[in-house]
C-alpha cells in the first residue's frame, strides 16, 4: 500500500482521499503503479486548487459581479467538497467560504453605489422634465423640437430609476413634449392662414402700385403710395417665394413712379432755376431796407419789391425755404415796427393814460391835504400812514405820467 498525507492507495488499486471526516474513495487506477495513481488524483487537486486560486482572486479584485461571484463560488465549492482528487480539499473549501464576507461587503457597496446612481438619474430626469415643461410653455417654434429631440436623447441615455417615480417622471416629460408639438401645429397652421390672407392682400397692392405707376399727379399719387406701403407692412408676411415676387412688383412699380416724378421736378428745378437768380436779387433789395428809419417809406418799398417777388415765379424746391425765410424776416421787421408805432400812439389807450394821471394827481391832493391836518393835530401815527400812503401814489403817478407820454408820441 502507498499513502501521502492526503490518501493512498489500497491493494486493490483503490485511490482514497483523508478528509476530517475520514476516508473518501476517490477513484481506482488499476493499470499503473500506485505511485502514479496517487500522482494522477493529486494532479487533479492541484487543478482544483488553481481554480480556487483564479477564482478568489477574480472575487476580490471586483471584477464579478457579487450575484456571478456568490454563484461561481457556490458551484466550485460544490466541485471540491466532491472532489475526486487527493488533497487538503477542506482547506480548498475554507478558502472559497472566506469569500462569502467579501461578497457581501461587495454587495453592499453595490447596492450603495446603485442608490446613488439611482437619485443621481432621478436628479437628471427632473432636470430634464422642468427643462421640457419650460420649452412647453414658451413660443421658441424655431429651436424648441430640436432641444425636445437632445432632452429626450439625454434621458434615454439615463438608467431607469424606482418604477413609480420613472414612470410618474416620463408622463411629465411626455406630456410636455406632447403639448409642445400641438401648440407648435396650432401655431404653424395659424401663420399659413396669416400668410395665405397676406398673399391676397399684397396681390392686390402690388396690382395697384401697378395701376399708379403712370401717374403723373404727383402729389396725390405720392401719397397713395405711401398709403399703400402702410398697408403693405401691416399685412405681414406671405409666403416667402409668393412674398419676394410680390414685392419686387409693388418696389418695382413704386420706382418707376418716383423716378418719373424725380425727372419731372428735376426739369422744373432747371426751368425755376432763373427765377431763383431774380428773387435773390430781390431780396438783397429787401434787406437793404433794414434797419427801417421811415416806416411809412419802407412799407411802401417793401409792397413794391414783394410784388415783384410774387411776378418772378417758382424757385426749385431746395431754394424754396431759405428764400421765404430771408423774405419773411424783412417782412416781420417791419410789420413789428408798424405794430409798436400803433400801440404807442393808440387814442384809447392815450386817453384811458391820461384819464389815470388826473385821477392819481386829485387823490395826491386829497391825502396831502388830510396829512397838513395830521400833523396840525400832531397825530404822529396818522401822519406816517399818510406818508407812506402818499409815497406810494407818488410811485404809480410818475408810472402814469410815463405811459402817457409813450401814448401821445
Amino acid at each position: 500500500m502507498t499513502s501521502t498525507e492526503w490518501g493512498r492507495v489500497g491493494d486493490d488499486g483503490t485511490v482514497y482521499v483523508r478528509t476530517t471526516d475520514g476516508e473518501r474513495a476517490v477513484g481506482q487506477y488499476p493499470v499503473g503503479t500506485p505511485e502514479e495513481a496517487l500522482k494522477f488524483y493529486t494532479d487533479r487537486y492541484l487543478a482544483l486548487e488553481t481554480e480556487v486560486s483564479l477564482l478568489d482572486q477574480r472575487v476580490r479584485s471586483g471584477v464579478l459581479a457579487p450575484e456571478e461571484a456568490a454563484e461561481s463560488v457556490k458551484l466550485v465549492r460544490a466541485q471540491v467538497v466532491d472532489a475526486n482528487a487527493v488533497g487538503d480539499l477542506a482547506a480548498l473549501a475554507a478558502k472559497l467560504d472566506s469569500l462569502g464576507p467579501v461578497i457581501a461587503q461587495q454587495r453592499s457597496v453595490r447596492r450603495a453605489e446603485k442608490a446613488q446612481k439611482a437619485a443621481e438619474a432621478k436628479e437628471q430626469k427632473e432636470k430634464l422634465v422642468a427643462a421640457a415643461e419650460k420649452i412647453a410653455e414658451g413660443n421658441d417654434w424655431r429651436h424648441g423640437a430640436n432641444r425636445l429631440r437632445e432632452l429626450l436623447d439625454e434621458w434615454k441615455a439615463l438608467p431607469r430609476i424606482d418604477r413609480a417615480s420613472d414612470d410618474a417622471l416620463w408622463k411629465r416629460f411626455s406630456g410636455a413634449r406632447t403639448s409642445y408639438t400641438r401648440r407648435r401645429k396650432t401655431h404653424f397652421a395659424e401663420q399659413d392662414v396669416k400668410r395665405e390672407s397676406a398673399r391676397v392682400v399684397k396681390q392686390r397692392l402690388a396690382t395697384e402700385a401697378e395701376a399708379l405707376s403712370s401717374s403723373t399727379e404727383w402729389g396725390p399719387t405720392a401719397g397713395r403710395y405711401r398709403d399703400l406701403m402702410r398697408d403693405w407692412k401691416a399685412a405681414g408676411p406671405a409666403p416667402k417665394d409668393v412674398d419676394d415676387a410680390l414685392w419686387a412688383r409693388f418696389r418695382g412699380a413704386q420706382d418707376a413712379f418716383f423716378g418719373a416724378r424725380d425727372a419731372a421736378n428735376a426739369a422744373l428745378d432747371a426751368e425755376f432755376a432763373a427765377n431763383a437768380e431774380v428773387k435773390d436779387k430781390l431780396i438783397v433789395e429787401a434787406e437793404a431796407l433794414l434797419p427801417v428809419t421811415d416806416i411809412e417809406a419802407a412799407k411802401k418799398a417793401f409792397r413794391e419789391v414783394a410784388d415783384r417777388w410774387d411776378a418772378a415765379g417758382k424757385v426749385p424746391r431746395d431754394r424754396i425755404k431759405d428764400l421765404e425765410a430771408r423774405m419773411r424776416k424783412v417782412e416781420q421787421e417791419i410789420r413789428g415796427l408798424e405794430d409798436e408805432q400803433w400801440r404807442k400812439s393808440d387814442p384809447e389807450k392815450s386817453a384811458r393814460a391820461g384819464d389815470m394821471v388826473s385821477k392819481l394827481e386829485a387823490a395826491i391832493a386829497g391825502v396831502e391835504a388830510d396829512l397838513e391836518k395830521a400833523r396840525t393835530a400832531g397825530n404822529d401815527k396818522k401822519v406816517k400812514e399818510l406818508e407812506e400812503n402818499l409815497e406810494s401814489r407818488q410811485a404809480f403817478l410818475e408810472m402814469a405820467k410815463r405811459a402817457a407820454q409813450e401814448f401821445s408820441g
